[in-house]
C-alpha cells in the first residue's frame, strides 16, 4: 500500500459542459476522483447532475494543508473568470502556492 508523500496532494478542477459549471475538490489522486464523479458513487453529490466530468486544471505537489487551503480561496473567489484565469495565467498558482506554504 502506497502511503502518500507530504507533497502528494492536488486541488483539482472539473468541468460539466452539460451544467456549464467547474467543480473544485482537493485528493491524492485527481483521476481516481474523475472516475468516481463521473460513476456516480455518491448518490446525493452535486456532481452526479453534470456527468460527464471532465479534468479542467489539477494543481498538484502540495502538501495536504496548502491543497485545502487554495481549494477554499478558489470556491470564495466564486467566479468563473478566475478558473479560467488559472489557466491562462499560470503565475496566479504561484502566486497561490506561495500564500498557503
Amino acid at each position: 500500500m502506497d502511503i502518500p508523500s507530504a507533497m502528494n496532494f492536488a486541488v483539482y478542477i472539473l468541468y460539466s459542459q452539460k451544467l456549464n459549471r467547474f467543480y473544485v475538490g482537493t485528493s491524492d489522486d485527481p483521476n481516481r476522483r474523475v472516475i468516481e464523479h463521473n460513476s456516480g458513487k455518491y448518490d446525493d453529490a452535486f456532481t452526479k447532475n453534470g456527468v460527464p466530468w471532465s479534468l479542467f486544471l489539477v494543481i498538484s505537489d502540495l502538501t495536504s494543508e496548502q491543497a485545502y487551503k487554495i481549494e477554499r480561496h478558489i470556491k470564495k473567489m466564486k467566479s468563473k473568470k478566475f478558473i479560467e484565469n488559472l489557466v491562462q495565467f499560470p503565475e496566479i498558482i504561484d502566486k497561490l502556492k506561495k500564500k498557503y506554504l
